[in-house]
């Protein structure tokens, strides 16, 4: 009987073998639509664009119309600027960039050069494709533009001549300003342009490490090396943007340009732009590559500065993500015991953006799903554009915030050695305390970068207050020992 029963189950698997495949993909698919439901919220930063670079046809669209802060994707522009010298003749390779005493002061991520020295062109580019340095940016628009001011408005003006009417910058790094917008969908013609444009240096984008001096810089774009035939472009994050990120791939004669804005973390934000590439990627032409960005007329008037080429000897280290030591965890339970009495000024908090709708597609709501955490519960009509230059409200809702926010414009949190000087049950408290143990250790934080992480201890979320910036392990425990004098508890970790 026994025998019977397995033939004729056997005889039966063949001819149900691909429903049960089928059945079994929808009850895995099943599964992960209903563990998201439990735990993910909306995500009102979002936006997600995928443009065929050979032919400009829209292979994915997700809020690419609606206006966001462009964050350290700024910086795209600003090359795009420095490129365009190059070009022209104006600026060669080796010309010193000088370092004003507001390029300096501008905070992290940077490279710490110190005011009057100068950098080389070529440098300053390797410092804004790596290190996504604020300091670089600000002297390269100081230096085209002869203003930071006026540079912001011939990258304006060149927005509008490449037909990205979405973006209005105001500055040359991307740090908070509540009036520097763009769209997906103008990041990924900025991608394109500068493809087209600039073959010449386009290159630049794909450096995975940058020596200047004494110092190692490597890409925040943890893209590049994990996706075949990606060869950039830029990352961005402020907290008012969430983690930015344009990606161009060349792979098997197709070729495309990639956004995705608004991520919670880097690492989403990374893996979403994967499965974006991986979905639409074979679905770009083939065919023969046609010019999609008209080039504008070329800006005049660079002011170029006459100044040594002098480099400083003493820069901050590179910023990555950190990982926890062995012990780390009673460590913090130690400094979160200690820093939690310490009396903190509350910084105002940022007012919630309203959610915006999915769209239409299935596949594309299941890719925007696992993104941004959201269900569809229903198929709404997209909303209408934005004005080109309309400033939403969503953005005005966290202008106060946006305007005073610290976080360094960068990719991801840093890495390298780090020290931990507190966990505090918010975020606000953990910002305050590190601005005041910057403030009574002046002399072994200055050129510290101030951040801060999150973790879980019985259930209760905390906010680690941290400083990178040290050049290894030496100098992070010394500075732990320094700050001893001054009664601030203090261990060292390796991100």
């Amino acid at each position: 009987m026994g025998v019977v029963v397995r033939q004729t189950f056997a005889g039966m698997l063949p001819r149900h073998q691909a429903v049960l495949k089928v059945l079994l993909s929808f009850l895995t698919a099943l599964a992960l639509v209903a563990g998201s439901v439990g735990h993910a919220s909306a995500n009102p930063r979002y936006a997600a664009y995928v443009m065929d670079a050979k032919t400009g046809q829209v292979l994915f669209n997700r809020y690419g119309d609606e206006q966001r802060f462009p964050a350290s994707l700024t910086k795209m522009m600003t090359l795009y600027m420095l490129f365009e010298q190059m070009e022209s003749g104006r600026v060669a390779k080796s010309t010193p960039i000088p370092i004003s005493a507001k390029a300096a002061a501008e905070p992290p991520t940077k490279i710490g050069l110190r005011a009057g020295s100068t950098i080389t062109a070529e440098n300053a580019i390797y410092s804004l494709v790596t290190r996504s340095a604020n300091d670089i940016a600000t002297a390269i628009g100081e230096f085209v533009g002869g203003s930071e001011q006026n540079f912001a408005r011939l990258m304006t003006t060149k927005a509008r001549q490449l037909g990205m009417n979405s973006t209005t910058f105001q500055n040359a790094h991307g740090l908070p300003n509540n009036k520097q917008v763009t769209s997906a969908r103008d990041m990924a013609i900025l991608g394109v342009a500068l493809r087209e444009h600039y073959p010449q240096y386009y290159s630049y984008f794909g450096t995975r490490e940058f020596n200047l001096g004494k110092q190692r810089f490597g890409n925040h774009n943890r893209v590049l090396g994990r996706v075949r035939g990606a060869d950039g472009i830029k990352t961005g994050y402020i907290r008012a943007s969430g983690f930015n990120l344009v990606s161009s791939v060349q792979d098997d004669g197709r070729s495309i340009v990639a956004v995705v804005m608004g991520g919670r973390s880097g690492r989403s934000r990374d893996d979403h732009m994967v499965e974006l590439i991986r979905e639409y990627l074979p679905k770009a032409s083939r065919g023969n590559k046609q010019l999609l960005v008209a080039r504008g007329a070329a800006s005049q008037g660079v002011a170029v500065a006459a100044a040594a080429n002098v480099l400083p000897t003493k820069m901050s280290a590179p910023q990555f993500r950190p990982a926890e030591p062995a012990g780390a965890a009673q460590m913090e339970l130690a400094l979160t015991s200690t820093a939690a009495a310490q009396p903190v000024a509350q910084a105002p908090a940022m007012a919630p953006a309203p959610s915006a709708p999915l769209g239409n597609d299935d596949a594309s709501n299941r890719i925007q799903m696992a993104f941004a955490g959201a269900v569809p519960t229903a198929r709404p009509t997209p909303p209408a554009p934005v004005p080109s230059q309309a400033v939403p409200a969503a953005l005005h809702a966290i202008k106060e915030r946006a305007e005073v926010d610290p976080v360094q414009t960068s990719s991801t949190q840093p890495a390298g050695w780090v020290i931990q000087v507190a966990s505090m049950p918010s975020e606000s408290e953990a910002k305050s305390f590190l601005a005041n143990a910057k403030s009574r250790a002046s002399n072994v934080l200055g050129s510290a970068d101030p951040f801060t992480e999150t973790f879980d201890h019985n259930g209760q979320t905390y906010y680690r207050a941290r400083f990178a910036g040290f050049a290894g392990k030496d100098a992070a425990w010394s500075a732990c020992s320094s700050l001893k004098s001054y009664g601030i508890a203090c261990y060292a970790v390796q991100m």
